[in-house]
């Protein structure tokens, strides 16, 4: 048994008892006013620093589970916080990344350049026959040896990005060796290539993202995220050097495109499929 100084409870209220103590009545819009509380708060914490559970939000604000969960829903909602399945959820911070012909084609200059700190860590680097549905963007034949370099990329130690890239061997020979020494594969190309990547061509969606990719990324499985196809030439002749598949978090970047048609970019000649998917 227990009283309550609310005599008379609407439909709307929710009144429970947890460890002895009296849970304050809980209107529909209670746990908005509880993520706009929160809101503020996180305001002034790192990056990637740890939200309180919802069992701790809701004996601090003396509602239900419901509520918390809710109030912490409704975060996630605004891309304040970012639940990483397994691990908790933590404060987030959503960057800009910038795709321009006058930007280098790298995560680190990029990531850099909007005030966070990147990282990017190599899963694998095979060397495999070039598929056919790539082979006409990198101006191989079908079968051609490639590397396939898969990497995730973290902006302020937060996981943002599983990329996929396609890049000739004999652009870079040694290219195995070189990312284990260096992260960065826009530098590696660069300093053992001795090309300068741009930027050449690119088409940005919001998909679904493949079993693997959610895996990788730790989201749910109807969780959407940016899809970037990219194709980067040398800016001095106009080969192309590189394609690449990346998915990234919703919650963890703003893609921004500013993009000229790849003979601005790069002086490659004009192609029509290119001209035609930079249009759409």
């Amino acid at each position: 048994m227990f009283t309550h100084p609310v005599r008379r409870v609407r439909a709307s209220a929710v009144v429970r008892t947890s460890r002895r103590r009296i849970v304050v009545p809980m209107t529909s819009v209670r746990y908005l006013a509880i993520a706009d509380q929160l809101a503020g708060e996180l305001k002034s914490n790192d990056p990637g620093s740890r939200v309180p559970s919802e069992n701790e939000i809701a004996v601090r604000f003396g509602v239900g589970r419901a509520a918390s969960r809710s109030a912490l829903q409704e975060l996630e909602r605004r891309l304040v916080v970012r639940r990483i399945q397994g691990s908790g959820t933590f404060v987030n911070r959503r960057i800009d990344y910038v795709i321009s012909g006058n930007r280098p084609p790298s995560w680190h200059a990029t990531v850099t350049a909007a005030g966070a700190r990147p990282r990017a860590i190599v899963k694998a680097i095979d060397q495999l026959p070039l598929p056919e549905e790539i082979a006409e963007y990198l101006g191989h034949p079908p079968g051609a040896a490639m590397y396939r370099v898969t990497r995730e990329f973290y902006a302020d130690e937060l996981l943002a990005s599983w990329v996929t890239e396609w890049i000739p061997v004999d652009a870079v020979p040694e290219l195995e060796t070189a990312l284990h020494v260096v992260d960065s594969l826009d530098l590696v190309l660069r300093q053992t290539g001795s090309v300068a990547p741009v930027r050449a061509w690119c088409r940005v969606g919001v998909e679904l993202p493949p079993a693997e990719v959610l895996v990788g990324l730790g989201i749910a499985s109807c969780q959407l995220a940016w899809r970037v196809e990219s194709l980067s030439c040398d800016r001095a002749n106009g080969r192309p050097i590189m394609f690449s598949c990346t998915w990234t978090r919703l919650d963890a970047v703003r893609v921004v495109v500013e993009m000229d048609n790849r003979a601005t970019a790069c002086g490659c000649p004009p192609n029509e499929r290119f001209e035609d998917d930079v249009q759409s």
